[in-house]
C-alpha cells in the first residue's frame, strides 16, 4: 500500500547563511523523513499548517511523495510503466527508427531505478532486453514470447507510480541509474546527454497530460555534461595511407571493385555513408566518353541509414529518408574530381548497370549492408595501417572518410559556405566541429598580420604636421 497515516511534524527550522534566512518545515511519514525549504517564514507556516490540517482530518499521506493524498496531481494514479509505454506510442509515429531505439534504450534504463524491488526471479540482462526489444517497442510488444511476456508482467505490477518524480531525491536516484553503465562506470557524455534529453521529453508529456504538475528534471548549467562539439583530428588520415587502403580494397577478392568505388566516393565527395548506399546510377552524372580528365557530379537526395528491422515500420534494416536537417524535396550537387569520373566510369561498365539501378548494391542486390562496408574497412586498416595506427582514432569509422574530406577541403581554402553546401551542414557547425582540424594556413596569417603592424608602425613614424 502506498499511503500512510503515521505521520509526525518538526518545528520549522531557519536557516541562517551570508546570503539569506531560509525556512525549512520537517516532518516524517512512516519514519522516513521530507524536507520543504522557502524563503519567507510565512509560505512555510502555511505549508506545515496544510500537512498538519490533512494529519487532523485523518487524511492519508503518499509514502512516494510525503504529502497527503489531496496535494497529489494526477501521479499516484498512474505507474511508471503504464506512462512509459503510453510514451513510447506517442513517440514512435512521430520519430525514426534510430530515434525510437533510443528512446526504448533510455526508458528501459529510466525503469530500473524505479522498481519496488530488484528483479531476483530474472537476470537483469533478460529484463533489460525484455524492456528494450519488445515493451517499449510499438509493433512488437504483443509478439513477445511466453517467456519475456512473464518478464514483462512482472515489472508491470512492481514499478512505482509517477508520483515517484515528485519526490526530488528520487529523482537524483534515477538520474544517477540512467547515467551509469552496467559496470558501474558513468556512460558516455553524448549518452548522458541524449538519455537526459529523451526524459525530458517524456516529463513535459507528462505534465501536458496533467499526469505532473511540472518537469522534475534540474534545468539550467550542469543539468547535463558538456559534450564535445569539435572533432578529434587524431581520427583524421593522412593521403597516403588513405590510398594504400583504397588499393587494399580495390584488391579484394569479393566485391573488391564495387566497394573500392563506393569508398573512392566518399573520399572524394563526402557524403554521408547512408547518402551514399542510396544513390542510384542516374544520380552519378559523368561527362562524355573522351573526357575522362573532367569532373563528374553527385547528385545527393536520399539517405537509408540503416537501423534494423525491429525498429521500421515495414521491417525493413534500412529506412529511407530525406536529407539530414533538410527538407524533405532537398537535393544538393557535389563535385567529383577526375579520378572518381574514372573509377566510377569503369567500375558501371564492368558491372553492366543500367540508369535506374542501385549504384552500390549489395551482394544479393538491394541495399550495401552496413556490415560489409565495416568489415572491408576493418580489413583494410588492418592490412596498411601500423599496429600502433590501427589501435588509435585514425580512420577508426567509416565516418572518418568524410571527416578528412571536409578538413581537407577547408585546409584548401575554399569558401566555408560551398564546403557546407557540399557536405549538407550549415555553415556555422562545419566552422564549430572541425576548428581544431584547419591547418596550413599560419604562414599566410602571419605574414598578413605582419603587414598590417608596419603599417602602423610606418604611421608612427610619420613627422608631425607644422
Amino acid at each position: 500500500m502506498d499511503h500512510a497515516y503515521n505521520v509526525k511534524f518538526w518545528k520549522i527550522a531557519v536557516n541562517k547563511n551570508r546570503r539569506a534566512t531560509t525556512y525549512t518545515v520537517r516532518w516524517t511519514v512512516d519514519g522516513r523523513e521530507w524536507r520543504q525549504t522557502f524563503g519567507t517564514r510565512a509560505l512555510a507556516d502555511a505549508f506545515r499548517s496544510g500537512l498538519v490540517n490533512s494529519a487532523r482530518l485523518g487524511e492519508p499521506f503518499s509514502r512516494e511523495t510525503g504529502r497527503p493524498v489531496s496535494h497529489g496531481s494526477g501521479a499516484s494514479g498512474v505507474s511508471w510503466y503504464d506512462f512509459a509505454l503510453r510514451f513510447a506510442d506517442h513517440q514512435w509515429g512521430r520519430t525514426a527508427g534510430n530515434s525510437r531505439k533510443n528512446t526504448a534504450k533510455a526508458l528501459m534504463a529510466t525503469t530500473f531505478p524505479l522498481l519496488r524491488m530488484p528483479p531476483s526471479r530474472f537476470a537483469a540482462v533478460d529484463v533489460r532486453r525484455a524492456l528494450r526489444e519488445y515493451a517499449f517497442n510499438t509493433l512488437r510488444r504483443e509478439e513477445a514470447p511466453p517467456e519475456i511476456a512473464v518478464i514483462l508482467k512482472w515489472v508491470e505490477r512492481n514499478t512505482l507510480t509517477m508520483a515517484a518524480w515528485e519526490d526530488p531525491v528520487k529523482v537524483e536516484e534515477i538520474l544517477r541509474a540512467v547515467d551509469t553503465l552496467l559496470d558501474g562506470t558513468r556512460a558516455a557524455a553524448s549518452s548522458v546527454k541524449r538519455n537526459r534529453r529523451i526524459l525530458n521529453v517524456a516529463m513535459e508529456y507528462a505534465v501536458k497530460h496533467r499526469i505532473l504538475r511540472e518537469n522534475p528534471l534540474p534545468k539550467g548549467r550542469g543539468a547535463t555534461p558538456r559534450v564535445s562539439t569539435t572533432l578529434d583530428r587524431r581520427s583524421l588520415i593522412h593521403p597516403a595511407g588513405m590510398a594504400r587502403m583504397l588499393a587494399w580494397i580495390r584488391r579484394r577478392p569479393r566485391g573488391g571493385r564495387r566497394l573500392h568505388a563506393y569508398f573512392s566516393t566518399l573520399r572524394y565527395c563526402a557524403p554521408r555513408p547512408e547518402e551514399a548506399v542510396a544513390m542510384y546510377v542516374d544520380d552519378v552524372l559523368l561527362p562524355p566518353e573522351d573526357a575522362e580528365d573532367q569532373w563528374c557530379n553527385l547528385v545527393i537526395h536520399t539517405a537509408q541509414p540503416e537501423v534494423g528491422k525491429n525498429w521500421t515500420d515495414d521491417g525493413a534494416l534500412h529506412e529511407e529518408r530525406g536529407l539530414k536537417g533538410r527538407a524533405e524535396q532537398d537535393t544538393r550537387v557535389v563535385p567529383g574530381p577526375p579520378p572518381l569520373t574514372r573509377t566510377l566510369r569503369e567500375y558501371i561498365r564492368a558491372e553492366g548497370l543500367q540508369p535506374g539501378d542501385r549504384m552500390f548494391p549489395g551482394e544479393h542486390g538491394g541495399i550495401l549492408s552496413g556490415s560489409v562496408t565495416r568489415r572491408a574497412w576493418r580489413g583494410a586498416r588492418k592490412a596498411e595501417l601500423t599496429d600502433r595506427e590501427y589501435q588509435s582514432l585514425t580512420g577508426k569509422r567509416i565516418y572518418d572518410i568524410r571527416h578528412t574530406r571536409l578538413t581537407e577541403w577547408l585546409n584548401q581554402g575554399l569558401p566555408p559556405a560551398q564546403i557546407a553546401y557540399w557536405a549538407g551542414n550549415s555553415v556555422a557547425v562545419l566552422l564549430a566541429f572541425y576548428a581544431g582540424c584547419i591547418e596550413g594556413q599560419l604562414p599566410d596569417l602571419k605574414r598578413r598580420m605582419e603587414a598590417q603592424m608596419e603599417a602602423e608602425e610606418d604611421l608612427l613614424e610619420l613627422p608631425e604636421p607644422d
